[in-house]
């Protein structure tokens, strides 16, 4: 049970963790923090969060738990404005999507308090934004990866994995040097791939009309280029070598792919083809094994 919990973006990701907090009825108080007083005002107003901090003094006092779901690029300034009041009992986590910056920042901005601190990542999310697109089952199935520190206590590693559990998270742990080569392959390189794509359509003097016949493929494609411009920009930046070498890979696969269509080599082709979809296929069962309620107990 957490008496006090204090969100720094009160958003889908922060919003969605303070509502599965409080379905699962582990969080007494949450208080919201953040830079835009009106996306403050929404959450309050949905009940996301019961009050919103009037400073940063105010808002840490006697919190338990304070997570930071604010894009990584403002970590650290975060974590030097609440180093002044971070109190003994108090454990600091994030929900960044990368992590070796994140680790960078908190040892620079919180020094010998930085074993407080414990880096996380849920890995859920929608293509909106915002207090409104907050839902408390966000989390429920989904991974949350845990990059503990050598400093961190066991005490506080478990504190924030129970969190997540309570969220409904299943928890796994990496280093966050694996962390952002993993994360750089699977989820930075297709939203860049995705924005670019729709960037390009929407730069071509008939795009209206390529609008107009886009249907379900390329809307399935391109779902995340709807994900926050500001935030995807952070983690572009904040993972900037190993998001480098993974767009340097695509690269070469489409080239290729582009020999094989110049060579009109249709068994080539197929052949690419055929493995993705054996290998998607296989991912599609093993998330969907993984993402399985468990069995009604009462059956």
């Amino acid at each position: 049970m957490f008496n006090k919990v204090v969100i720094f973006g009160v958003g889908l990701i922060g919003g969605s963790f303070a509502l599965a907090l409080k379905q699962a009825g582990r969080v007494g108080t949450v208080v919201g923090m953040g830079r835009s007083q009106p996306v403050l005002a929404r959450a309050l107003e949905l009940g996301i969060i019961d009050a919103i901090g009037e400073s940063v003094a105010d808002a840490m006092k006697g919190a338990d738990l304070v997570l930071i779901a604010a894009p990584v690029a403002q970590t650290e300034k975060i974590l030097s404005s609440l180093l002044p009041y971070l109190e003994a009992g108090t454990v600091v986590t994030d929900a960044g999507s990368t992590k070796s910056d994140v680790v960078a920042a908190a040892r620079h901005a919180l020094g010998s308090k930085v074993a407080q601190f414990v880096p996380g990542h849920p890995i859920a999310g929608r293509e909106s934004n915002g207090p409104d697109a907050a839902i408390p089952d966000l989390y429920r199935g989904k991974k949350a990866v845990l990059t503990p520190l050598a400093e961190n206590s066991p005490a506080d590693v478990e504190r924030v994995a129970g969190a997540w559990t309570a969220c409904g998270a299943i928890i796994h742990r990496l280093t966050a040097p694996e962390h952002d080569k993993v994360f750089a392959a699977v989820s930075h390189l297709p939203h860049l791939l995705a924005f670019a794509l729709v960037d390009d359509i929407a730069n071509k003097e008939h795009a209206g009309l390529l609008f107009q016949y886009a249907a379900s493929g390329f809307r399935d494609f391109t779902r995340i280029a709807g994900s926050s411009p500001e935030m995807w920009r952070d983690i572009s930046m904040a993972n900037q070598g190993a998001l480098l070498s993974e767009l340097d890979a695509y690269l070469a696969q489409l080239n290729g792919l582009r020999a094989m269509l110049a060579a009109r080599d249709a068994g080539g082709i197929e052949a690419v083809y055929a493995n993705a979809q054996r290998a998607r296929q296989k991912w599609i069962a093993t998330i969907e094994t993984a993402e399985a309620p468990p069995p009604d107990s009462a059956e």
